[in-house]
């Protein structure tokens, strides 16, 4: 059987390329970052791996806009080569900054195509940049990535997470086809952990197909126990942490497909 390979994107400004290879490998997969100037003039490099990963960080130096220039690159060189890899049944998913840049390319949105973009990550409510650790709920649906999940907890970092769309329509539209499928969630004490003012508390949407996924959360920033701070006398130490289950879903499903 053949193993799932996964292609992590790496460029000017990211930042969470090797850790998010790291996880796919702790995961059971084969992973090669690619420069996306080496991928934009040798597109066919894409043909030997079944997931496409745009990781975190601040591609370009968050030039623009967060995620805007690299989102640019994409859409100009490589927007039909990722088209045609989502068809034959590649997954992508895009972290932070990659979340950033999925919705600006449009794939996680395709039938939006007034010219304006319709979904957008902007500043955060506070105005400031955030790291900490948020509670989630995942409805997965038919998102492959989430399977199994229900409520756990991952780091965020960022300073341009707050989901909104430019009008209510198009906002309740994403919402009956089932795409918002990870929601920041109340914690313990019954608090609202959404820490950027998102509309309906929105982490992360998928595509109707369920295999584009975009997430402002780092799932490759807790795959074992001991990463959580607050994992002593609380978790397992031996224990994975609730990230794992996204790059484990992934190949699972490619595995399935590999046959």
């Amino acid at each position: 059987m053949l193993s799932p390979r996964a292609l992590i994107l790496r460029g000017p400004g990211t930042n969470c390329d090797q850790e998010t290879a790291y996880a796919f490998e702790r995961a059971g997969g084969h992973t090669k970052r690619i420069h996306v100037q080496s991928l934009a003039q040798s597109p066919s490099l894409l043909d030997d791996f079944q997931i496409f990963c745009i990781p975190g960080g601040f591609s370009y130096g968050d030039d623009i806009a967060s995620g805007r220039i690299l989102a640019l690159e994409l859409t100009e060189r490589l927007g039909d080569t990722l088209r045609r890899f989502h068809e034959r049944g590649g997954l992508i998913i895009g972290i932070c900054n990659g979340f950033q840049v999925l919705l600006q390319t449009g794939l996680l949105t395709p039938d939006s195509t007034s010219g304006k973009q319709a979904a957008t990550l902007t500043r955060n409510a506070s105005g400031r940049f955030i790291d900490c650790w948020v509670r989630l709920q995942a409805t997965p649906g038919n998102c492959v990535f989430l399977r199994g999940l229900d409520h756990f907890e991952l780091p965020v970092a960022h300073a341009e997470g707050r989901f909104t769309t430019a009008d209510k329509t198009f906002l309740q539209q994403l919402d009956s086809r089932g795409q918002f499928v990870l929601h920041y969630a109340k914690d313990r004490n019954g608090q609202q952990t959404n820490p950027n003012g998102s509309e309906q508390n929105v982490a992360g949407m998928c595509d109707t197909t369920g295999r584009i996924f975009g997430l402002m959360p780092h799932p490759e920033r807790f795959i074992e126990a001991t990463q959580h701070p607050a994992w002593a006398g609380r978790l397992d130490p031996h224990a994975d942490g609730a990230g794992l289950t996204f790059f484990r879903n992934a190949l699972q499903v490619i595995g399935k497909d590999l046959g």
